[in-house]
């Protein structure tokens, strides 16, 4: 089983997640774990590290820490954890940015979920 960490400030995400991941949850193959803020993200990796995750993906823009700083702490306390960062912006700053503090990979919201599903069972 595929463990995800999802870290968006939108509640809407676990819904939508639930659904595009219905037959891969029920069979077993993936589970998400839905974090709505850098913070929390932080406390439990803090708390339950290691932890088995096949990767993380988190937002950029939230309030409070945003996901470039999540990424960069991520990044420095727990080295072995894939993050993709996934923004709804073509900003080629926080693009260099992502890539600068060691993303793994950035994709663009609306979210490709065929594609997300391949690197999900490729990690």
């Amino acid at each position: 089983m595929k463990r995800v960490m999802i870290v968006d400030d939108e509640k809407d995400v676990e819904v939508l997640f639930k659904q595009r991941f219905r037959k891969e949850i029920k069979q077993g193959q993936v589970e998400f774990c839905f974090m709505f803020s850098a913070e929390a993200a932080l406390d439990y990796l803090k708390h339950h590290y290691p932890v088995c995750l096949a990767l993380i993906l988190t937002d950029i823009n939230m309030p409070g820490m945003n996901g470039l700083e999540l990424l960069r702490i991520i990044k420095e306390s727990f080295t072995d954890l894939t993050v993709i960062m996934v923004t709804a912006y073509g900003d080629e700053q926080n693009y260099q940015t992502a890539l600068q503090y060691g993303a793994d990979d950035y994709i663009h919201k609306p979210i490709e979920f065929d594609r997300l599903k391949a690197k999900i069972f490729e990690s």
